[in-house]
């Protein structure tokens, strides 16, 4: 629901901000991303182990607790499980800023929420071929981009 989504970006929007501030990451892509990825914070990832982004856990030696499996796609889908949605925020920044596969990005001007958004999709950050386009109606209708602003 809208008023879901609106009470989200409220209460996550400080966090966006001060992770592009220190990472190159426009606010709207992060507040956009996590609207999405955890449905508006009601997913079963968001409410049970704090992962708004859908951030996969790949080691081969989790420690008991690390991870939560929750058979979306497959047995091997293990999620990483953080202490609580700032944690979350700040896995997703150092994701996209430590990982090769996102590094154009931080090429883009830093309020070209678009470019961002057809490029996480370029750069397989999810496998909905919509998620661009998801991403960018966020944006837009939810006025995200005004968090982008210096």
């Amino acid at each position: 629901s809208i008023a879901l989504c609106r009470e989200y970006v409220q209460r996550f929007a400080p966090v966006a901000v001060a992770e592009m501030e220190k990472y190159g990451i426009p606010a709207s892509i992060i507040l956009a991303q996590g609207l999405l990825e955890s449905n508006a914070g009601a997913s079963k990832l968001a409410r049970t182990i704090s992962n708004h982004f859908g951030i996969k856990c790949f080691s081969n030696k989790c420690k008991n607790g690390h991870c939560a499996n929750y058979t979306d796609d497959s047995h091997k889908d293990f999620f990483v499980r953080y202490g609580n949605a700032w944690t979350s925020y700040r896995a997703h920044s150092l994701l996209l800023k430590n990982n090769r596969r996102y590094s154009s990005l931080f090429e883009l001007a830093p309020n070209d929420y678009k470019g961002w958004a057809r490029g996480l999709e370029r750069a397989g950050y999810a496998t909905d071929k919509q998620y661009a386009e998801k991403v960018i109606a966020l944006v837009q209708n939810l006025d995200l981009h005004q968090y982008d602003e210096p």
